[in-house]
This record gives C-alpha cells, sequence and structure tokens, in this order.
C-alpha cells in the first residue's frame, strides 16, 4: 500500500514542490528581509518530506525489484532542484496503479 508508484510519484512532486519554496522564497526571506523563521518552517517540512521520499523509495526498491542505480538515479534527483519533476515522467511509465 505505501509503496505503491503512484505514492511515490505524489511524494516527490510535493517534496520537489517544498524544494523549490525552501530555495526560492524561504532563503531569500531569511537573507534579504531578515525572517529567519522562514527557512526554520519550510526547511523543517521539507526535511520531514525528505527523509519520508528516501524511506519510500527504499520501500519501493525493494517492492519493485528496482536496481541500486535506479534508486540512486532517483535519489540524486531529489538533491537538483526540478529534478523530482523530471523523474515524475520517467516512473510514470512504470506506474499501472
Amino acid at each position: 500500500m505505501f509503496s505503491s508508484i503512484r505514492n511515490l510519484r505524489i511524494l516527490g512532486n510535493v517534496e520537489g514542490v517544498s524544494y523549490l519554496i525552501l530555495l526560492g522564497i524561504a532563503m531569500p526571506l531569511k537573507y534579504w528581509w531578515g525572517i529567519p523563521l522562514a527557512v526554520k518552517v519550510v526547511g523543517m517540512t521539507h526535511g520531514i518530506l525528505f527523509v519520508a521520499y528516501c524511506l519510500l523509495l527504499a520501500i519501493s526498491m525493494k517492492k519493485h525489484a528496482w536496481s541500486f542505480l535506479f534508486g540512486l538515479y532517483l535519489f540524486v534527483a531529489t538533491l537538483i532542484p526540478f529534478g523530482t519533476f523530471i523523474t515524475d515522467r520517467k516512473l510514470k511509465g512504470f506506474s499501472k496503479n
């Protein structure tokens, strides 16, 4: 149930949006306007989503017998802005549920 590709895609997209909000909104609020609370709140949210994505990715790798390199590709994509949106297309091809 928790390791469906659909759930991984949804969580990946939410995590990707939180990363963009962190980089594009919260960081400027902190460094340009002196509002450090923005990074604390958005950063914590993004961190929780990132860890959840990594756990779901590990579960999905085992369930669907994905190779280590494919899992590494999906993991590295989370570190790059817009990366999870690109991998979403690749995961969509696997998704039948």
